[in-house]
């Protein structure tokens, strides 16, 4: 029977807060916040591991989390189209994807895009954003996540797209770019979900 019952005190254990680690590793925040937070993994184990030692001691939670990125507005938008995708790592690459094609059309300077190839643009983004089910609202800015510098070069991906001379090169890459974005979110970030009571 002891192999079956658990017989540990239970008041010593800790919530885990974990949603899911991969493809991109989602957490349920315990402190008050309205939108995703992202916070580098380094940072991230050092939260995990006072949250742990906090549970053990009767605490509940930190005050504040350690230096992150607040993700509201356009990015905002982006978080919640990758949770909601979670569980297909395929069709959050697409999404990414999807995400940096509008951030081109909004954000970008690009020779190309401005002639009527813009509206084979056009097409491809709203029957992306139709079968994916991703959508954004309101004023739109920045729409791909936050990236340190020290992972990722924003000024070259964005000099990349500037000398695209064709759509096929663009296309490329934004899907270069994005990739190696979503492999970099993945690997060096952790996503903390809303909590509105803390």
């Amino acid at each position: 029977m002891a192999k079956i019952i658990d017989f540990h005190d239970r008041s010593q254990r800790t919530t885990d807060n974990l949603i899911i680690s991969k493809p991109w590793e989602f957490r349920k925040a315990c402190w008050k916040n309205r939108h995703f937070i992202q916070i580098l993994k380094a940072h991230a184990v050092g939260l995990e591991r006072s949250l742990k030692k906090a549970g053990h001691k009767g605490g509940t939670c930190v005050h504040h989390p350690p230096t992150h990125f607040t993700l509201k507005g356009g990015t905002g938008y982006t978080m919640k189209a990758m949770y909601a995708l979670k569980d297909n790592e395929r069709e959050m690459r697409e999404a990414y994807y999807l995400t940096g094609l509008m951030d081109c059309m909004i954000n970008q300077v690009n020779p190309v895009l401005r002639t009527d190839i813009l509206r084979a643009m056009y097409k491809k983004v709203f029957s992306m954003k139709e079968k994916l089910n991703v959508h954004w609202y309101g004023p739109i800015d920045h729409l791909l996540l936050p990236i340190d510098s020290v992972f990722f070069d924003t000024n070259a991906y964005k000099t990349s797209l500037m000398n695209a001379n064709s759509l096929k090169r663009l296309y490329h890459e934004i899907r270069k770019g994005t990739e190696e974005m979503f492999d970099i979110l993945s690997v060096e970030y952790v996503f903390y979900f809303p909590n509105a009571r803390g």
